[in-house]
């Protein structure tokens, strides 16, 4: 199974998350500050190598906490 990472909301901070394409772990690529943004909505796709090949996708969401206060 291959795994690929599209961030949904907001748009443009593809560099904030990677995904390992063989386990599917979901890593920080940079730190995140609350008060950028909040809640990152992320999607997740999963596709095996079958013939036909078949997918699968799942949405992943982070709220990111405000530790300073």
């Amino acid at each position: 199974i291959s795994y690929s990472l599209e961030t949904l909301f907001p748009q443009g901070v593809k560099d904030v998350f990677g995904i390992d394409k063989r386990s599917g772990e979901i890593r920080l690529r940079k730190d995140l500050d609350f008060e950028e943004v909040s809640l990152y909505r992320l999607q997740v796709d999963a596709t095996d190598h079958g013939n036909p090949s078949l997918s699968g996708h799942c949405k992943v969401a982070v709220e990111v906490l405000d530790v300073n206060d």
